[in-house]
């Protein structure tokens, strides 16, 4: 078996087992894919799979490809998320999404501390653009 079957295959029981429990508990899974330079997709549904489902066609919608739309993160139960902007000198930028956060001041603290060496990491800019609640909703951060 391929790594990557073996890794899929992983991840498949893991999101029914979750999916399972998601339903009996009422709280919501969050999923963010990512194709970079091109589009991304966020979906806060009921299970994994569902919203693992919904961010890859929300990402295919914007410009990406199957093959290019890949998780960039997953949480259960979704609890607070922040998206990070992130761009490296010469004009690459990216976004990096953390979540499972129990407060949205918590959330924040992860922005805080993935851009605490963005001048050592050779980024121009770094700052949180996006929180979002469990049930997807999207807010604008405080900015300083």
């Amino acid at each position: 078996m391929t790594d990557m079957r073996r890794l899929v295959t992983i991840l498949c029981v893991t999101l029914s087992a979750m999916a399972a429990e998601a339903q009996e508990g009422g709280r919501k899974a969050i999923a963010y894919l990512q194709a970079p330079e091109m589009s991304s997709g966020l979906c806060a549904e009921t299970d994994a799979a569902s919203a693992i489902d919904c961010a890859v066609k929300q990402c295919i919608e914007g410009g990406g490809t199957v093959e290019d739309c890949q998780v960039n993160a997953f949480c259960y139960p979704g609890n607070w998320s922040v998206d990070i902007f992130m761009m490296a000198d010469g004009g690459p930028h990216w976004h990096q999404f953390s979540c499972g956060w129990q407060t949205r001041e918590l959330a924040l603290k992860a922005a805080e501390l993935a851009c605490s060496n963005a001048k050592e990491d050779n980024l121009i800019e770094c700052t949180a653009v996006q929180l979002i609640d469990e049930d997807g909703k999207v807010t604008e951060p405080p900015f300083n």
